[in-house]
């Protein structure tokens, strides 16, 4: 769901991030309100004055949205999920939870806390709109009172009970614990989700035919949005359930094609490269692994020197980046690989390379194991 990431600070102990496709939307709400919401609500003011308003309420819209996370977040962690950190991408954010729920119980109180805390904070604002004195700069009032009715917008919006929104959430919750089935629940509530997805989008186009252009965008693109999460969400289930209880060690391969560091690059290139289908070999040396080398970095190096130059020279040093351990949860090594772009890793205990697990294998693994579940009426 997420692309380029940028960490921005900490909070209570989560990392702070910024997907790229927030700070586009962050543009269109600077300029849909220095351009339509402030100047028809606040008029005689100086053009230059509406963007620093824009720009007021697009920051004071990123404060609320860590906000709301945060609650999820603190909750999350009071009932024992490990919570990864908090991202911030087009049309909200997300708390990064490693776990699903434990219990119905666990997965209501979450999803309440995000619409709970804007309500809070809508509320703090607009008490703060009321008791400004008369003397206020009108640009701060007016900032003050939008953040407080964005707030309202984001904790009814979040309440909708369309999956993966915060209602929806309560919705699955509710669903779980009638018929104790979560696959069941999230498969409900996706489907919703959807339904409302293609509901925003048809609002959009009615709205974008009949002349509101900015309205009718904003509509189709959150419909859009909505549409797409809810199918990532339950797609996400479905793997982590289907990855449940597998071992890095039981999808590896063992049968190895490593390279000594004392291999010339011409002998990489062909006794390795041209005969076996990987982008990145492991470097052995007396049974311990030495590194990693990859086609990549042998790119790199002139071609005049491969007949010289050795693969101890180029090999990579073994981070947790490229390596991972035998006992390891079969989802985190495809999580780290989703976040890393890797294909392969490099399988080691104690120092010895004793696998490799490719990602063909680990999705090739998934879809097996897909097409045996059972369906559900």
């Amino acid at each position: 769901m997420f692309g380029r990431q940028i960490k921005l600070f900490s909070l209570f102990g989560f990392s702070v991030r910024v997907d790229a496709s927030w700070l586009i939307i962050a543009f269109l709400v600077t300029w849909t309100l220095a351009q339509g919401l402030f100047p028809s609500y606040y008029k005689g003011l100086a053009p230059s004055m509406y963007w620093w308003m824009g720009l007021a309420g697009a920051a004071g819209l990123f404060f609320s949205i860590v906000f709301h996370e945060c609650c999820h977040s603190l909750v999350a962690r009071r009932y024992g999920l490990p919570i990864s950190g908090i991202t911030l991408f087009v049309f909200g954010g997300v708390s990064e939870m490693t776990e699903e729920p434990q219990s119905p119980r666990v997965e209501f109180f979450m999803a309440a806390a995000g619409p709970v805390s804007s309500f809070i904070l809508a509320g703090i604002f607009y008490l703060s709109f009321l008791g400004m004195r008369s003397g206020t700069p009108l640009p701060v009032r007016g900032v003050i009172g939008y953040l407080g009715y964005i707030n309202v917008l984001l904790g009814c919006f979040n309440l909708l009970p369309a999956f993966p929104l915060d209602g929806g959430r309560v919705l699955r919750s509710i669903l779980w614990r009638t018929k104790g089935n979560l696959r069941w629940a999230t498969r409900v509530a996706t489907r919703i989700g959807s339904a409302f997805g293609a509901g925003m989008i048809l609002v959009g186009i009615v709205t974008f035919v009949t002349g509101n252009f900015v309205g009718g965008v904003w509509w189709f693109l959150i419909g859009m949005f909505l549409r797409s999460a809810s199918t990532v969400s339950y797609r996400q289930l479905l793997i982590k359930r289907a990855l449940e209880g597998e071992r890095v060690s039981q999808l590896m391969k063992s049968d190895l094609v490593t390279v000594e560091p004392s291999v010339t690059l011409d002998r990489l290139m062909d006794d390795y490269i041209y005969r076996f289908p990987y982008k990145m070999f492991p470097v052995v040396d007396e049974g311990r692994l030495f590194g990693v080398v990859t086609i990549n970095r042998l790119k790199e190096i002139p071609r005049g020197e491969w007949a010289f130059r050795t693969v101890k020279e180029i090999a990579a040093t073994c981070t947790e980046v490229n390596t991972i351990e035998p006992d390891t949860d079969a989802i985190k090594a495809l999580e780290k690989m989703n976040k890393t772009s890797s294909g392969r890793l490099m399988v080691v205990d104690r120092g010895r390379l004793v696998g490799i697990l490719a990602l063909r294998d680990l999705l090739s693994f998934l879809s097996r194991r897909l097409d045996l579940e059972p369906s559900e009426a």
